[in-house]
């Protein structure tokens, strides 16, 4: 079930109504259903292995909770008690068994195809074992959120609670279920629990969120997404009309992802929840810790939580941090599918932050912001066409060409299609130079209206007549 269909909006109205007049337990109960509901909407399977993930951290955070040692005064007990090494085994089978379940069906199929070639370059000829299994939406996400709150329980920083139906909830919860954000047990699972009041302040603020989605979904991300869509289908393209489709994917990729984090967050505030923001002005950033400050910063913070500082951190030298900064972004290149190009994609950001810690003592004038920030852009769209372009081959020989082999009309065609693209895109880069230097806010409730009526307006004249899929639904 997807945001933009009549079907969701059917679900979230009769959803909506019912909600707000029930009881708090009787609430999360029914979150939970119509969580799995909407899971099970088109593959009535895909909820069994989401129940899966949800029972294992459930057991594993209980068990980890009760075997940890109890907090004593320092005066009756000056020495730290053993911790339990059972603790660590409920963990690493929670790691285990969440691990094993995406890498399963996300990765199987790429391991042993790898393996196969592999054998065959040294004279072995095998047959591997292709399933060919669709990956269940939202999987990379939801076993993050899962594991997060098991990791956090052993770390003591968050209760493992003993009420299942919450857990549930939290780990299920149907608006940001399926792309993020990623939540944490620490932020949402007391949301879960505590009592929650109709606020009508509150829906009118989400109302703006979930019309702003759908217009950078329907008007912007779908629109320029035809134009990269097209671009990447050529078998031999210019290499002006190339990076024209580059500048158009990067504009569709941040309004496709960002869109669907409006609506979840606009979705979740009708129900009394706060997600998360996941996306601040990402291509104003002036450098490449910025952007990822900036960008899917639910995911980026996760991997710097959980895989980055335990491997050290910054707290060693030079060598050892970029080492750990390029084991994390190899980590989340891997994270978002099985394929060399996002493996690529991810050590090119390590690389790239790597480059930038080295410089990171050379202080730039002020006036020169401008200048940074087109050059991060123009380092993201790089890094575009590494994550667009699947096949190794044609990405290599995108990276080949040269300028000075395009004709005149070559060079307008790429000109054309980048003028189409920013004008599709000109009211999101409005939207965040405002938002970046001006701060401005519509509260006020005719502002709001009146906000929501022209986006609307826009949405019915100029939505793409293309229908196309978040992208984020296939990590």
């Amino acid at each position: 079930m997807i945001f933009h269909s009549l079907d969701f909006i059917a679900f979230f109205a009769i959803m909506l109504i019912a909600y707000w007049r029930l009881p708090l337990r009787a609430q999360n109960v029914l979150l939970l259903v119509g969580s799995y509901l909407f899971y099970g909407w088109v593959h009535p399977w895909w909820p069994v292995l989401l129940c899966v993930t949800t029972l294992v951290d459930y057991w594993a955070a209980r068990r980890i909770f009760e075997l940890a040692p109890a907090r004593r005064s320092p005066i009756l007990a000056p020495r730290a008690p053993t911790p339990d090494p059972r603790r660590k085994a409920w963990l690493w089978s929670s790691l285990a068994a969440n691990l094993g379940l995406l890498g399963f069906y996300k990765y199987f199929d790429f391991f042993v195809a790898n393996v196969a070639a592999a054998g065959a370059a040294l004279g072995w000829h095998m047959s591997p074992l292709v399933l060919g299994l669709a990956l269940p939406a939202g999987i990379s996400f939801y076993t993050f959120q899962s594991m997060s709150y098991t990791i956090d329980v052993y770390r003591g920083h968050a209760p493992a609670r003993t009420n299942f139906i919450d857990v549930a909830a939290f780990v299920s919860f149907f608006p940001h279920l399926v792309a993020g954000p990623i939540m944490r047990a620490t932020n949402l699972l007391p949301q879960v629990e505590q009592e929650r009041r109709f606020d009508v302040a509150a829906v009118r603020g989400a109302t703006v969120l979930i019309v702003w989605g759908f217009f950078k979904k329907l008007v912007i991300a779908d629109n320029v997404g035809v134009i990269a869509n097209k671009v990447f289908a050529l078998q031999q393209p210019d290499f002006y009309v190339l990076w024209a489709g580059v500048f158009a994917f990067a504009i569709q990729i941040y309004a496709d992802f960002s869109a669907y984090t409006d609506i979840a967050r606009g979705v979740a505030k009708c129900y009394g929840f706060d997600l998360i923001k996941n996306f601040e002005r990402p291509y104003l950033a002036a450098g490449p810790a910025d952007f990822w400050h900036r960008w899917n910063i639910s995911l980026s913070t996760w991997f710097r939580d959980y895989v980055y500082i335990p491997l050290g951190g910054s707290r060693r030298g030079p060598w050892r941090v970029g080492a750990n900064l390029m084991m994390t972004f190899l980590a989340s290149g891997i994270w978002h599918g099985a394929s060399w190009n996002y493996v690529l994609w991810g050590a090119y950001h390590g690389l790239l932050l790597v480059l930038a810690r080295g410089f990171s003592a050379v202080r730039m004038p002020a006036m020169l912001r401008p200048l940074r920030m087109l050059a991060m852009f123009a380092l993201t769209c790089v890094g575009w066409l590494m994550f667009r372009e699947t096949e190794m081959q044609q990405l290599l020989a995108d990276f080949q060409l040269s300028p000075a082999a395009s004709t005149a009309l070559d060079r307008d065609a790429g000109l054309y299609l980048c003028g189409l693209t920013l004008l599709y895109s000109l009211p999101l880069w409005i939207h965040d130079v405002c938002e970046e230097f001006v701060r401005l806010e519509v509260s006020a409730p005719v502002a709001q209206a009146v906000a929501c009526g022209v986006m609307f307006a826009v949405i019915l004249v100029m939505r793409s007549q293309t229908a196309l899929n978040f992208i984020y639904f296939a990590f």
